[in-house]
């Protein structure tokens, strides 16, 4: 019995190559979009004339629907403050809030619906020292402009990063600049 050996032809090759590129991709962006998706989505008017009046405002994907909930029907008790807005806004921040909230586990119920309390956040920042929290430059964790220049735009790129002037230099671990 003689064995025929099948060539693979230029259109197989061509459609084996261009699903191994289509699966690189996927892969990629999925790991990218899981930590890093701050950026697709257009904040609504109000969501920054109400919130960001106040502090910065926070991409939604930061908090998943259950907190997002909480914290829009708190806004009495926000963080300790009077955070009392109007019904028409409430409704129309909330229903932005949950369209684009993260999917994420770890991000529905962090302790005290804080966006600095999520496991992920944690993840992300464990290497900073709290006195690196407390430094005058950043204040709290929750300022991300200190260290991320393009937050207001919801810039959180880990290679943009920027430590200001005294701020995780005695670790020697930040590969980033000092500005």
């Amino acid at each position: 019995m003689k064995h025929v050996i099948k060539k693979k032809g230029p259109a197989k090759r061509v459609r084996w190559f261009a699903l191994m590129i289509a699966l690189g991709c996927w892969g990629v962006s999925g790991t990218s979009l899981a930590d890093s998706d701050h950026s697709m989505v257009t904040l609504p008017k109000v969501y920054q004339a109400e919130c960001a009046a106040c502090h910065q405002a926070y991409p939604a994907t930061l908090l998943g629907a259950p907190a997002w909930r909480r914290i829009m029907g708190g806004l009495t008790h926000h963080f300790g403050s009077d955070a009392s807005i109007d019904e028409a806004s409430v409704k129309a921040i909330s229903t932005w809030l949950l369209a684009h909230a993260s999917p994420r586990a770890d991000l529905q119920n962090p302790p005290n619906d804080r966006i600095t309390t999520s496991q992920w956040f944690a993840r992300k920042h464990r290497e900073i020292r709290p006195q690196d929290w407390a430094h005058p430059k950043v204040g709290s964790a929750s300022n991300c402009m200190a260290c991320h220049q393009g937050a207001d735009r919801r810039g959180f790129d880990e290679d943009a990063v920027r430590l200001p002037v005294g701020v995780g230099r005695s670790q020697g671990w930040w590969r980033g600049g000092h500005g």
